[in-house]
């Protein structure tokens, strides 16, 4: 359906039975199975129709978790202002029923000041991200990485403060390994901060979170994680089977999928997944995002789009059936050996 230029409305009892939610630790929040990231495709470059149409898209089909971050565009800070003019025309009479998420870590402005986790950083672009978004707070504010040139102590003071002002309801961490997220955890319990969730990267060709041990901490320690990059950049969908595309993200922005990575051995893989994915009456794209919620340990998936229909074969997934042990067996062999 084409939202843009008219009011659209479905009844909450029907957008919200096409989702399911999870608890996201042991938080009283829930989000919802599959939320969507405005990281690409929301930036000065994109067109603001499209926009529209997708998040209205994902909201009318239960998605209610949007992520974005000072940085997400081009240019920076592009996303939240497209964000905020959605939210302003279409979307402010639901703003109860949604989850918003953003972020603050990587470079942002000119000088000393405009990266990084200082107390300073962190709180300046907060207020700027609110005021693109046209907000007065947001549901997840997130540490989007690791620096090591501030303490980790101020770091974590600073998003306390941030809940307390009531800028922010939840805090979280995104980029950060175990170790990492186990000192985070011991100053924000002792703060009492609403600490609910980690954003790490995650896909069937990606497992850092499993081998680093963060995915099993997080569920013995009532923490939510929410994964992005769950296609591999796109990897992971029908997209390379037959080559590079002229459309695809490769050709039109390699700043995060660089040709080299599409190798023989490498399509090989995909097309044996997408033979699974086949099997299982599922798309490679649907497969891929079904296994990262395969057994419950992960809150959500983030995915990205470029248009409303990928949005729609995304929420496919929710109530699916579940992998066989065969299935797994057989994914493990195929992307590590």
């Amino acid at each position: 359906m084409d939202y843009a230029g008219y009011e659209h409305y479905i009844a909450a009892e029907d957008r919200y039975e096409k989702m399911e939610y999870f608890r996201c630790g042991k938080s009283g929040l829930k989000l919802p199975a599959v939320s969507l990231g405005l990281w690409h495709n929301f930036g000065s470059n994109g067109n603001f129709d499209n926009m529209v149409n997708m998040c209205l898209t994902a909201f009318d089909n239960g998605i209610t978790h949007f992520d974005l971050a000072n940085n997400y565009g081009p240019i920076s800070g592009a996303a939240e202002e497209n964000f905020g003019r959605i939210l302003k025309k279409y979307l402010g009479s639901y703003r109860d029923e949604m989850v918003i998420s953003t972020k603050a870590g990587y470079g942002m402005w000119q000088g000393p000041y405009g990266d990084g986790g200082s107390r300073k950083y962190l709180i300046s672009s907060l207020d700027q991200s609110l005021k693109r978004m046209g907000l007065d707070y947001v549901d997840i504010f997130y540490h989007h990485r690791p620096d090591p040139e501030t303490p980790l102590e101020e770091t974590m003071l600073a998003l306390d403060s941030i809940v307390k002002s009531g800028k922010a309801l939840y805090v979280g961490i995104s980029n950060y390994d175990k170790v990492q997220t186990e000192a985070a955890v011991k100053i924000l319990n002792e703060l009492k901060t609403p600490f609910i969730i980690n954003q790490r990267s995650y896909s069937m060709f990606n497992r850092a979170i499993e081998t680093d041990g963060l995915k099993s901490y997080t569920v013995e320690n009532g923490i939510g994680i929410i994964a992005f990059c769950p296609l591999d950049q796109g990897v992971l969908t029908d997209k390379y089977l037959h080559g590079i595309p002229e459309s695809s993200r490769i050709k039109t922005d390699g700043r995060f999928l660089q040709e080299s990575a599409i190798t023989p051995e490498k399509i090989e893989k995909v097309k044996a997944l997408n033979d699974i994915a086949k099997s299982r009456g599922q798309t490679l794209a649907q497969m891929a995002l079904s296994w990262i919620l395969r057994d419950h340990e992960v809150t959500s998936v983030l995915i990205g789009a470029s248009r409303p229909s990928q949005i729609l074969d995304n929420v496919g997934i929710v109530k699916g059936r579940a992998f066989t042990e065969a299935e797994l067996q057989e994914i493990d062999r195929i992307t590590i050996g």
